[in-house]
C-alpha cells in the first residue's frame, strides 16, 4: 500500500479522499490555488503545495507543476479526485512516465471512453444497447444539421468529450439546431478544449440510471448496484438515490452485466460509472441505453457507500496499489436506500445562476461519516469561507440513509431544514420543495421532472409575511433587550408609565414595501399589525438560542440570522428572509436610472448578439457570459435602443458591471 498520495483536486472530494487515507494511514499532499490558499482540502491534508492563480488554467490544470509537486513530496500516486484531469489521458500517461501511479484507470480506457462518438462504437461492438443517434466524425454543420433531421426531432446534441450537462442542449425542432450547435460547441471548446459533437434521439420520460462498476488488474471486475440520477436541472443532476426506485431483480442484473461488459471492453481498472438512458414504456416496463462512461468516481458514490457499507475511495487505493477487488459479485448486497441532495450556491428562481458570497452563516445537521450513516455531509468548506466564481457552485453533498426510501425521503427533509445558509443564495429550499412534490414523493421520476413540477416549485414562499415580519421584530426587541440597561425608562421592551405606544417598522419583503406597526400596551403586552394580520405577539429566546414567536394564532420555534439588514428565518417547514428598511436612510432615494444591464455576477463576456444603434424588444437574447463552467443569457428588460456595448467578447467582469446600455 502506499506511504503517500497528492490528491489533484480541491473542495470536497479532496477532503473526502484524505479522510479514507488518513484512516488507512497514508499521508496526504494537498494542491491549492490563490483563492484555496486557506481552503478545508488544504488543512484536511498532511502538507500542501502552491499552484498558482486562482483559475483552473493557471492552477489545478497546470498538470506539470502538480507533477513537480508530487516528485517533490515523496508522493508515490496521484488520485485526480472529479472534474479537473479525473478523466485526462494526457495527465494519466505524464503520471506513469513520471514514476506515479494514477489512481483510476489506464489512458487507453480513458481515451476510449472519453470521445463519446468512439465510445459509442465500441458499445457497439460489446452488444452494449444504444440510442439511435450520429457518433461520426465528420463535423461539417451542415452534415450535423442533415443527421439530426434523419434521427427525428427532438433531438439531444452533446459534447463528445463533456460531461456534468456542459456543451448539451435540447433541439425541438430544425429552425433551432444551428444555433444550439453554435452554442454547444463554444461551451464544449471553453470547458474541453474540443468541440466536437454528437447527436442522438432525444428520449421521452427518460430517467437517467448508472452503474457503478469496479475492476482490478487481476481481470475482476463487479457492479455495485444503480443510481437513479433523473431529477437535473440544465442536464446536471440535483438528487440522486440507490437503488432505483422501481428497478426489478432481472433488469438489475441486465444492466449490471452490460456495465461490466462495457468495463471489459476497455480493459477498465478501478472505479468507473456506466451511465444508461432509460426509456419508460406506456405498459410500465423499461427499456435501457447506454450513454456514456464517466471513467473516475462520480459525485454521487456516498450513496453506493450507503447501500453496500463500503469505502469505494478506499476499493480505488486497494486496487492502484496492485490488490485484487475485496469482494467478488455474489458478496454484494443492497441494504436500505440512501438519497443525495447537492447543496449549490445558486438561485433557482432566477435559472439557478450561480451564487457567490462569504457564507456568514453555515450549519449542519449532526452527521456520521461514512458507509452506513443515518445523515453524511461532504462538504470542503466552513463558515466565513467564500464561495468563489472560480469553480463549481456546490457547497455541499447532504446523504441520507434509511431502511426504506420512505425513511429515508423524511430524513432528507429533517436534515435540509436543519442546514442554515447566510450569506449567498442556495437550493436548500428548493430541493425541500422536490422531496414534496408528487412526483418524486411517489416515484414518478424521469428528467422532466422538475419543469413538470415547475408550478409548485419556483417562485414560492413557505413562512409568508407575517410570520417573517413578526420575526425580524423579535429578534430586534430580543437583542435589544439583551444590550441595554437595568433603568426601565431606557428599556424597549413596552414598558411605560401610562398610554399606548407605536412604534412602525418598514420592511421589503419579496420586493415590496411593507409598512408594520408594533403596539406597546401599559400592561406590557406586544400588539403586532400586519397587514390584515394582526394581533399579540409573545416572544422569547431558548438557551440553546433559537428563538419562540407566538403570533396569528401560531407558536413557532425559529431561527433567526442578522445579515446586515437582512433578517434571515428558518423554520421547520421552511425558509425566508425579509429586509428592514430605513425609513430616514432612504427618504432621499430616487428611482435608478433605467436602461442599465448588469453581470449578474463575475466572470467572462463571450459574445454580444447586438450593435450600438440596434433596436431590441424585451425578452430579446442581448449577451452572453461565462461563470463558474456555464453560460449565461442576458436579456433585454424592455423595448428599447442600444447605445453602447461597453466591453468587448474575452473581457473578464465583475459583478454588477455595466455591460451594455439601453434607451427607452
Amino acid at each position: 500500500m502506499f506511504k503517500k498520495i497528492l490528491i489533484a483536486n480541491r473542495g470536497e472530494i479532496a477532503c473526502r479522499v484524505a479522510a479514507t487515507a488518513r484512516r488507512m494511514a497514508i499521508r496526504t499532499v494537498a494542491v491549492y490555488s490563490d483563492a484555496d490558499a486557506h481552503a478545508n482540502h488544504v488543512r484536511a491534508c498532511d502538507e500542501s503545495v502552491y499552484l498558482g492563480g486562482s483559475a483552473p488554467k493557471d492552477s489545478y490544470l497546470r498538470w506539470q507543476k502538480i507533477l513537480e509537486a508530487a516528485k517533490a513530496t515523496g508522493a508515490q500516486a496521484v488520485h485526480p479526485g472529479y472534474g479537473f484531469l479525473s478523466e485526462n489521458e494526457e495527465f494519466a500517461q505524464a503520471c506513469a512516465d513520471a514514476g506515479l501511479v494514477f489512481i483510476g484507470p489506464p489512458p487507453s480506457a480513458i481515451k476510449a471512453m472519453g470521445l463519446k462518438a468512439e465510445s459509442k462504437q465500441l458499445m457497439e461492438k460489446a452488444d452494449v444497447p444504444l440510442v439511435p443517434g450520429y457518433h461520426g466524425s465528420d463535423q461539417d454543420p451542415t452534415l450535423l444539421q442533415r443527421e439530426a433531421d434523419r434521427i427525428g426531432y427532438p433531438v439531444l446534441i452533446k459534447a463528445s468529450a463533456g460531461g456534468g450537462g456542459k456543451g448539451m442542449r435540447v433541439v425541438e425542432k430544425a429552425g433551432d439546431f444551428a444555433s444550439a450547435l453554435a452554442s454547444c460547441q463554444r461551451e464544449a471548446i471553453n470547458s474541453f478544449g474540443d468541440d466536437a459533437v454528437l447527436i442522438e434521439k432525444y428520449v421521452q420520460r427518460p430517467r437517467h440510471i448508472e452503474i457503478q462498476v469496479f475492476g482490478d488488474t487481476h481481470g475482476n471486475y463487479v457492479y455495485l448496484f444503480e443510481r437513479d440520477c433523473s431529477v437535473q436541472r440544465r442536464h446536471q443532476k440535483v438528487l440522486e438515490e440507490a437503488p432505483a426506485p422501481g428497478m426489478t431483480e432481472t433488469m438489475r442484473k441486465q444492466m449490471g452485466e452490460a456495465a461490466v461488459a462495457a468495463a471489459r471492453a476497455v480493459n477498465y481498472v478501478g472505479a468507473g460509472t456506466v451511465e444508461f438512458i432509460v426509456e419508460q414504456r406506456v405498459d410500465g416496463s423499461m427499456n435501457f441505453f447506454f450513454m456514456e462512461m464517466n471513467t473516475r468516481l462520480q459525485v454521487e458514490h456516498p450513496v453506493t457507500e450507503a447501500i453496500t457499507g463500503l469505502d469505494l475511495v478506499e476499493w480505488q487505493l486497494r486496487v492502484a496499489s496492485g490488490e485484487a477487488l475485496p469482494l467478488a459479485q455474489d458478496q454484494l448486497q443492497i441494504h436500505g436506500h440512501a438519497i443525495e441532495a447537492r447543496i449549490c450556491a445558486e438561485n433557482p428562481d432566477n435559472n439557478f445562476l450561480p451564487a457567490t458570497g462569504t457564507l456568514h452563516v453555515y450549519r449542519k445537521p449532526q452527521a456520521t461519516a461514512f458507509q452506513r450513516s443515518r445523515v453524511r455531509i461532504d462538504d470542503g468548506v466552513r463558515e466565513g469561507g467564500v464561495i468563489s466564481p472560480f469553480y463549481d457552485s456546490m457547497i455541499a453533498k447532504l446523504i441520507v440513509h434509511g431502511a426504506t426510501r420512505g425513511e429515508a425521503l423524511a430524513r432528507l427533509d429533517a436534515a435540509l431544514a436543519q442546514t442554515h445558509i447566510v450569506g449567498v443564495a442556495t437550493n436548500v429550499q428548493f430541493l425541500r420543495g422536490i422531496l414534496r412534490t408528487d412526483s418524486f414523493a411517489n416515484a414518478k421520476l424521469d428528467t422532466a421532472l422538475i419543469e413538470r413540477e415547475r408550478a409548485v416549485l419556483f417562485d414560492q414562499e413557505a413562512l409568508g409575511l407575517p410570520l417573517a415580519a413578526a420575526a425580524s421584530i423579535a429578534k430586534t426587541l430580543l437583542d435589544e433587550a439583551a444590550t441595554s440597561s437595568a433603568d426601565p425608562f431606557s428599556r424597549r421592551d413596552g414598558w411605560q408609565s401610562h398610554g399606548v405606544a407605536l412604534r412602525p417598522f418598514a420592511f421589503e419583503f419579496r420586493g415590496e414595501p411593507q409598512a408594520v406597526e408594533l403596539s406597546y400596551l401599559h400592561d406590557g403586552t406586544l400588539m403586532l399589525q400586519v397587514g390584515e394580520v394582526s394581533g399579540p405577539l409573545v416572544i422569547g429566546r431558548f438557551p440553546t438560542g433559537e428563538l419562540e414567536v407566538e403570533f396569528n394564532g401560531q407558536r413557532h420555534t425559529l431561527d433567526v440570522y442578522q445579515d446586515q439588514d437582512t433578517a434571515c428565518v428558518f423554520a421547520a417547514h421552511g425558509a425566508t428572509k425579509i429586509v428592514a428598511v430605513d425609513r430616514l436612510a432612504h427618504a432621499g432615494d430616487v428611482q435608478a436610472e433605467g436602461g442599465r444591464l448588469t453581470a449578474p455576477m463575475p466572470g467572462k463576456v463571450v459574445s454580444f448578439s447586438v450593435r450600438a444603434g440596434d433596436k431590441v424588444s424585451r425578452g430579446q437574447p442581448l449577451a452572453v457570459m461565462e461563470a463558474m463552467k456555464m453560460e449565461h443569457t442576458i436579456a433585454a428588460p424592455a423595448d428599447g435602443t442600444v447605445e453602447e456595448l461597453l466591453y468587448m467578447p474575452g473581457d473578464q467582469v465583475t459583478e454588477g458591471a455595466e455591460l451594455l446600455r439601453i434607451a427607452a
